[in-house]
């Protein structure tokens, strides 16, 4: 999806302008203790099964940009988790708005108990997947990402787009987020990590160098 969220490489909001925890400093991951909350209702409702993680990035990321650029990081998160709440029936509009329950609760698939916090989260998710064909592609090859304009979500920045590169890493094959988060399943697609010349996105003017994405497979046509 095209959305504001897509910020890498756009131009005129100003440097960034990293903070300590950016820094890899020892300052608290959450500038305010409304936002720590924020981060484990996510975690908490995310466990119950009604959504996947790729839903999850998109109920986040699509937003109006006038709305989602006025919000800080959790405020979106925040967002994010009243939009998935009330599309799976989990509480409606209305009862965010009253914050009270209005009818009984829904009965939630499962539910992440304290005490199964800490091994759920080193436990991560794996999104690695048996390949369902043989990549199209190999080491050293040169390739060019689509220019594409998808109505729904997808990983493959704006800025890379029409842009040449070269497979550097095949990573196998993986959940294919644009798919999995419309609820169209899993379907794995390699997944390559990809060198982009900086002067073939921004010019001449660019720092020598090359930036490396990951990209899936139906993101890249092979380089005529």
């Amino acid at each position: 999806m095209n959305g504001a969220h897509d910020l890498g490489g756009m131009q005129g909001f100003g440097p960034v302008e990293p903070d300590e925890t950016s820094r890899g400093g020892s300052a608290a991951l959450f500038k305010a203790d409304w936002e720590r909350r924020v981060f484990g209702l996510t975690l908490a409702v995310g466990a119950t099964g009604r959504w996947n993680i790729d839903m999850s990035r998109y109920a986040r990321e699509n937003q109006a940009p006038g709305a989602y650029l006025a919000k800080s990081y959790y405020q979106i998160w925040l967002q994010g988790l009243e939009t998935l709440l009330v599309q799976s029936g989990l509480c409606s509009r209305e009862e965010i708005e009253q914050g009270r329950s209005l009818a009984p609760p829904a009965e939630p698939p499962r539910v992440l108990k304290a005490a199964q916090v800490a091994a759920t989260l080193a436990k991560g998710g794996p999104s690695a997947r048996a390949a369902t064909r043989p990549p199209a592609f190999v080491l050293g090859d040169r390739v060019v990402a689509k220019v594409m304009a998808p109505a729904g979500h997808t990983r493959l920045p704006r800025y890379l787009r029409g842009r040449p590169g070269q497979i550097l890493l095949h990573h196998g094959a993986h959940v294919f987020p644009d798919t999995n988060a419309c609820g169209g399943g899993e379907q794995p697609e390699h997944l390559y990590s990809v060198a982009f010349d900086a002067k073939d996105i921004w010019g001449e003017q660019a720092y020598p160098g090359s930036i490396r994405v990951d990209c899936f497979e139906p993101y890249l046509d092979p380089a005529a």
